[in-house]
């Protein structure tokens, strides 16, 4: 009997052992790996993919009616080519004698008609100079358009054209979040009404260097020459911006494209219906950063403030008793960190009001008060 179990037990052990030295030598055959602990999880239950819409017809739809292209023409004086003088040189190579011969240049661009009585906002850079404008239609009407006002210091026009049952975009009061998805509508190129689609890549940008206030909307959207004054939508429709530029180094599209915001471009619209141009505040100084280097040369002990390098004669600054070498840090108790916020600042507040200001001067708190003054009109 004893020898049976032996018999049946034997295997039985020495197979426990077989696998035991198995799994001593080879962990990874029994699920684990040699100095590594798993963490095992019980499977998660399926979640379907969240629900994308696969169109965004309807809201280019709704917007792209709106969207108008922009022809220009530049009347450039040429000189008489100097052989003209003569009669017989004259007559022979068909030359004229008139000295102010004119020939027309053409540019084009793009805008956005946002209300029923025909104004349309754009670029200025896209009117810039322009002796003749006419806009064309998604319809296919084109219509003569005059020039309402410019304000170079945003780059944005406003145009009215004569026409009835026009389209027109409904403008949106934000942006939207980092992230969203927006549509440009303009005529790159010449080559007819084109959407393109991007993310809402940024807001606020500025130090740009496209215009003296900027406060501009970054996408991805494709932008080229001639999508210029036309429209950043959102996925209702709504204008959320005027499409201006592309940060590029070689002048190519590099994924990185800027808009004036719809909000900043009402504005401005408004100021230049009711007023011809946009009334700011002005403080009437010239600002460098002030560097740690800087700070130090005028002994203060934190780079915080803006250095005044300049003041324009008979300004509000100048009258207010501002100098060169003050620092600047506060206008009504708002701390000022650069040069471009505090110049934005000035320009919200209407001109005449009085503001306090907080400075340092060799390195000592003085406060001032002055009268804000109204900015001159831009000459560019």
């Amino acid at each position: 009997m004893l020898q049976q179990i032996t018999r049946i037990l034997w295997p039985v052990i020495t197979g426990i052992l077989v696998a035991l030295l198995i799994i001593r030598e080879f962990p990874e055959l029994a699920g684990r790996a040699r100095g590594v602990e798993l963490n095992i999880v019980e499977p998660m239950p399926f979640q379907p993919p969240l629900s994308r819409q696969s169109s965004y017809a309807d809201a280019v739809e709704r917007a792209a009616p709106a969207v108008v292209n922009i022809y220009t023409t530049t009347i450039v004086e040429t000189r008489a080519h100097p052989l003209s003088k003569d009669p017989l040189l004259s007559n022979f190579f068909n030359l004229s004698s008139d000295p102010k011969r004119e020939r027309t240049g053409s540019s084009l661009g793009s805008g956005v008609i946002v209300s029923a009585n025909g104004y349309i906002l754009t670029n200025h850079h896209v009117v810039s100079g322009a002796d003749g404008i006419v806009v064309e239609l998604r319809d296919g009407r084109i219509s003569k358009a005059t020039v309402v006002g410019v304000d170079p210091d945003t780059d944005i026009a406003v145009l009215r054209i004569e026409e009835q049952d026009l389209p027109r975009l409904i403008l949106a009061t934000s942006p939207g979040q980092i992230g969203d998805l927006v549509f440009a509508i303009g005529n790159p190129f010449g080559i007819g009404q084109t959407v393109t689609m991007g993310i809402l890549s940024a807001t606020g940008r500025d130090q740009v260097g496209l215009s003296t206030y900027e406060n501009f909307i970054q996408t991805d959207a494709a932008i080229n020459p001639g999508n210029s004054g036309g429209a950043l939508i959102n996925v209702r429709g709504e204008l959320i911006g005027i499409n201006t530029a592309i940060f590029t180094r070689n002048g190519d599209y590099n994924g990185i494209s800027y808009a004036i915001p719809s909000a900043m471009a009402a504005y401005v619209m408004s100021e230049l219906i009711e007023h011809g141009q946009v009334i700011r505040g002005w403080l009437g100084i010239e600002t460098k950063p002030l560097t740690e280097e800087l700070s130090r040369s005028f002994g203060v002990a934190q780079a915080t403030g803006i250095l005044v390098s300049g003041i324009y004669r008979n300004s509000p600054a100048a009258n207010g008793g501002i100098l060169p070498g003050d620092i600047l840090t506060h206008i009504n108790e708002i701390r000022l960190l650069d040069s471009r916020k505090a110049m934005n600042q000035a320009a919200k507040l209407e001109p005449g009001t009085q503001v306090s200001i907080k400075l340092l001067r060799n390195g000592q708190p003085t406060e001032l008060s002055l009268t804000i003054g109204q900015r001159p009109i831009s000459s560019n």
